[in-house]
């Protein structure tokens, strides 16, 4: 293990993270609330830290391993989530402890979006859109842009990539330099932040907003300026904007750097995993507006669409934005919705979930199975968009969904054992773990009201959904400490 590595590298991207207090910092002085010495010394604080990291190490270099990837994106997750608390801990409003502080924290990188926050409107500028920028950087990770702008970790690169990008088959880049893939996924990012701003804007959104907004839709984060959330603008356009680019950022990222390449929407015509994703969604809103359409749920047909399709692409891309309280949908509407978290979005997208071609390949090998009863002798292939899928890959997803409802189970007799609710403790796991946000329950609304132990093993589960639960779990086995 290269231990002096491994600190010059946590120094490095503590010190590009202490550049993220800077644009809470001009807002700050832009609309001078009480935060400026906040940020300013929020900005201090973790330089100095990485710095004191990196300076005795500056001179080390070694090569990368992958086990050394591992605990580097851990321990960098891990203690960002603390790290990224300080503007919480130390402004003097909201008046947070250290516990929902670092929830808030978490949940922001993590893109989950549950928050222990209320009054949100009356929070100042900068505490917001420092909310905001958490989840935006946790969209496409920050590690990733580390190896994106920062040329000392070309050579381990690979190594941190692999161990932080989401997703069954992370593998594929998208050009021959790892440096080169990086910048192509945040360039695509950016670009789609940029258009989703405007959009806003040209929608109705303050310029504030709009950029608020775009941050947290891209990263299928779902925190918002206002305690409505998008319902707070009651408007048609922004819903669908914020649909199409939840839509957007629930694909994966690599079939929009293809199609913009070609210019051609083909590659997302021909994506199984694309049309599977597509098909959950559209099946979804059917089911959920014609239940609220025969429970006469809203007077106005248009209001049972316009909420339907809304809150059903919002929790299944795990995005969690609401526009009315949807936790009140009459009988199984709100559970459906939880349960289609489980899917969740693409592989190589921001979102969460088991992943839409994990839960494809998982209906396939079922199938196969069956068949397999009929057919003992019968060599079966699984396929992807007519090619053959690797049995290794099959024998991963079914170990990762092993490993999922595991880790699933313990968590929600963990939670139930704290004194919570049945509908609360089982809703609040899923909607960490897949990074949704809002539960049912006593977290239907915000996570304000449940007890401290809880939180902090709902951080857990946050980040062993970002970190897709083997990135963090393989550091808990003997053999990766093997040598």
């Amino acid at each position: 293990m290269q231990l002096l590595v491994i600190q010059k590298i946590l120094g490095l991207l503590l010190m590009l993270f202490s550049i993220t207090m800077l644009p809470p910092l001009s807002i700050a002085l832009w609309y001078e609330d009480k935060t400026v010495k906040t940020f300013m010394l929020c900005f201090m604080l973790i330089l100095s830290l990485g710095a004191f990291l990196w300076l005795p190490v500056r001179k080390v270099n070694k090569e990368l391993r992958l086990r050394d990837g591992f605990i580097v994106v851990v321990l960098f997750w891990a203690g960002l989530g603390l790290i990224g608390a300080m503007p919480f801990l130390l402004a003097s409003f909201p008046d947070m402890s250290f516990t929902d502080s670092l929830f808030e924290s978490v949940s922001g990188l993590t893109t989950t979006g549950a928050t222990v926050i209320t009054g949100l409107d009356h929070l100042p500028k900068s505490i917001l859109f420092y909310r905001q920028e958490l989840q935006w950087l946790g969209g496409m990770g920050i590690i990733v842009l580390a190896v994106a702008i920062l040329p000392m970790l070309g050579i381990g690169g690979m190594q941190l990539y692999r161990a932080e990008t989401p997703g069954p088959i992370k593998d594929s880049k998208l050009a021959p330099r790892i440096t080169e893939t990086a910048k192509a996924l945040w360039y695509i990012y950016l670009s789609l932040t940029i258009a989703c701003a405007l959009m806003y804007w040209i929608a109705g959104m303050s310029p504030f907003d709009a950029i608020s907004h775009s941050f947290s839709t891209v990263s299928i984060g779902g925190f918002s300026t206002h305690d409505q959330s998008i319902g707070y603008f009651n408007s048609g356009l922004i819903n669908a904007v914020a649909v199409i680019f939840m839509l957007i950022a629930g694909i994966n990222f690599t079939l929009h750097f293809i199609g913009w390449r070609s210019m051609s929407l083909n590659t997302y015509r021909k994506d199984s995993e694309v049309k599977a994703f597509v098909g959950v969604l559209v099946g979804l809103c059917v089911i959920t507006c014609i239940y609220l359409g025969v429970k006469q749920t809203y007077d106005d047909p248009l209001d049972t669409l316009g909420h339907g399709i809304f809150q059903s692409v919002s929790i299944a891309t795990t995005s969690g934005f609401t526009t009315t309280t949807y936790q009140d949908w009459p009988t199984f509407l709100p559970v459906l919705l939880i349960f289609a978290s489980f899917i969740g979005a693409c592989a190589g997208s921001t979102g969460g979930g088991l992943k839409v071609i994990r839960v494809v390949l998982l209906y396939k090998q079922g199938k196969r199975e069956i068949k397999r009863l009929v057919h003992p002798n019968a060599i079966i292939q699984i396929k992807l968009g007519g090619k053959p899928v690797d049995e290794s890959v099959i024998n991963a997803v079914w170990g990762f969904f092993a490993a999922y409802v595991a880790v699933f189970a313990l968590l929600l007799i963990l939670l139930l054992a704290t004194g919570l609710d049945q509908v609360t403790a089982f809703s609040a796991v899923a909607a960490c773990l897949n990074n949704l946000g809002p539960g049912l329950g006593e977290v239907g609304a915000n996570y304000t009201g449940i007890n401290d132990i809880s939180k902090w093993l709902l951080c857990l589960a946050m980040l062993l959904g970002r970190l897709e639960i083997f990135t963090l779990l393989v550091l808990l086995t003997p053999t990766f400490w093997r040598r």
